[in-house]
This record gives C-alpha cells, sequence and structure tokens, in this order.
C-alpha cells in the first residue's frame, strides 16, 4: 500500500536517545526515593510523555514527584544529548528516500518539542523536520497509548487517518496507533517484536524502511 504520511516517533526511532534517557530516569527516581532499574525504566516508561511518569509514580508510592522533577530531568538528558546522542543508524537515509519519493512525513512524539529540537539539531535530523512537521504530546494534552497525538498530527497535514502508517518502537505507541486507525510498523531495534503486539509488520534496520513502503 502506498500511504500519503509517515508519521515517525522520535525516540529510539530517529535518534538513539532511549539508553540515555531511561538510564537518567531509572537514577533520578531512585536518588528520590522510588527505586528504579534501566530495565523497570524501559518497561513502564519507555514512549511514555512526562504527565505518565508522574502519575505511575503517584499511583505506586502515593507520593508526588517535587515540582521541579521535569526541569531537573529534562535539564540532565539534554546535557547527556548534546555530549552523545547520535542518529538512530539509517534514520537521515530513510527519511531523505522518502523525501525524494514524494511522499510526506512528520516527527509524532510523546516528548516535549524542545526536546525533539535538541535531538535533532544534535544529530543533524533539523534539516529534515521543518517546525510545521514536528509534532508534541504538548500540542494535544494526552501523550501515547491515547490516540489523540497522531490523530492531531493526520489532521494537520491533511491525511485521513486510515492513509497514514506510523513508524514505532514502543509498544505505548502501538497501542496509540491502533487506536488511532492507522498501520503501524514495529521498529525492533531495541524493542523485541514481542512486546509490539498489534503492529502490521516489524523490521529492524532502517534500511528496511524503504522496502516494506513499497518505495
Amino acid at each position: 500500500m502506498r500511504y500519503d504520511l509517515v508519521i515517525f516517533d522520535n525516540d529510539g526511532v530517529l535518534v538513539d536517545s532511549e539508553p540515555i534517557s531511561n538510564t537518567l530516569l531509572a537514577g533520578y527516581l531512585t536518588e528520590l526515593g522510588h527505586p528504579t532499574t534501566y530495565e523497570e525504566s524501559v518497561r513502564d516508561y519507555m514512549g511514555s510523555a512526562m504527565h505518565r511518569i508522574h502519575e505511575l509514580v503517584q499511583e505506586r508510592s502515593g507520593r508526588r514527584l517535587p515540582a521541579e522533577f521535569d526541569e531537573t530531568f529534562n535539564g540532565r538528558v539534554f546535557a547527556a544529548f548534546q555530549a552523545e546522542l547520535k542518529a538512530v543508524p539509517g534514520a537521515a537515509e530513510a527519511v531523505k528516500q522518502l523525501a525524494d519519493a514524494g511522499v510526506p512525513y512528520c516527527v509524532a512524539s510523546s516528548g516535549s518539542h524542545e526536546r525533539i529540537r535538541v535531538g535533532h539539531r544534535k544529530t543533524g535530523l533539523d534539516g529534515w523536520f521543518r517546525d510545521e512537521i514536528v509534532f508534541s504530546a504538548e500540542d494535544v494534552g494526552r501523550g501515547k497509548p491515547s490516540p489523540d497525538l497522531f490523530l492531531h498530527a493526520a489532521a494537520r497535514m491533511g491525511v485521513a487517518p486510515e492513509r497514514c502508517v506510523v513508524v514505532e518502537d514502543s509498544a505505548l505507541g502501538v497501542e496509540a496507533a491502533v487506536a488511532a486507525g492507522m498501520d503501524v510498523y514495529g521498529f525492533t531495534a531495541m524493542t523485541p517484536e514481542a512486546k509490539l503486539a498489534g503492529a502490521d509488520g516489524f523490521f529492524r534496520s532502517m534500511d528496511e524502511l524503504a522496502a516494506i513502503l513499497g518505495l
């Protein structure tokens, strides 16, 4: 099927940020008295908007995270991004293939606009993603697994949901895409297929994406 819009998740799909951010998240939550391993952070929070982290911690512990949590965490993440963040191998080439083929694309991320932009500038992906095709959970108020972000991105791009395909690497993202009525392909470089149940197909390398999309 030839799609009218390809919607990319950002963290773990375009930029290799999940190991960095989950290491820092686990460490910070542990500092605050909520012992969390890296593996638990990936399991529970990968693909989440910040509000979901607050909600899960309060639900489990009965305690709120401090008011400065987001600012402190983002400061640590952005500093680490500047030092070590890289693009996912093949991501820039995959986006270029879409552009060359005239296939519209955008990014829809649970991360903030600032986080997306910091990562794109560091990795050189900012040249492929102008502001009007970058969408964040900040735009809709609810992150994945709610379908709101994907539906918002499709509406802003002028494409019906059933003509969209989502590229995702988290269970929450796959769930959101399915709820939005979109096809979704699971990127398994970091996440096993079994954790992306509901995806229409799977691929492990960005070099495979063009063929999967029929380009």
